[in-house]
């Protein structure tokens, strides 16, 4: 009996540790986003993380003759992507993620978590045509 006790426990733990380790760690997706950076900023009661916003360009809305603006929330883990990112504030960036299914506390308050910066752009060099 202590046998087949100890093999339940030790299946719905292992399924435990599998079902975290996919929610959490598991990438789901990858991708590139590109906007301008309306804010990039530490906080964190316990968990000292980076979090942004970039506002993405072009505006659709599901009813006709309404604006959206599409948001793209995100959270830094490296030191450096960070730091390049507070001095860029304003400016047109090109951001590459990877997207997980679930946030945990030490890697920031979003599922989507920005590991590389593929490009910033200074606004006053963009050309509009009228």
């Amino acid at each position: 009996m202590r046998r087949f006790v100890l093999l339940i426990f030790g299946t719905i733990v292992l399924i435990v540790a599998l079902f975290i380790a996919y929610r959490y760690y598991f990438v789901f997706g990858r991708g590139v986003k590109a906007g301008e950076l309306n804010f990039f900023v530490q906080k964190g009661y316990i968990f000292k993380t980076y979090e942004g916003r970039l506002i993405q360009t072009g505006y659709r809305s599901k009813q006709p003759g309404s604006l959206q603006s599409n948001e793209f929330e995100f959270s830094v883990v490296d030191e450096k992507v960070a730091q390049k990112l507070m001095s860029s504030s304003g400016k047109l960036v090109e951001l590459h993620y990877k997207e997980y299914l679930g946030a945990i506390p030490w890697r920031g308050f979003s599922p989507f978590i920005v590991d590389s910066i593929v490009a910033i752009t200074n606004q006053q060099n963009i050309q509009t045509i009228p």
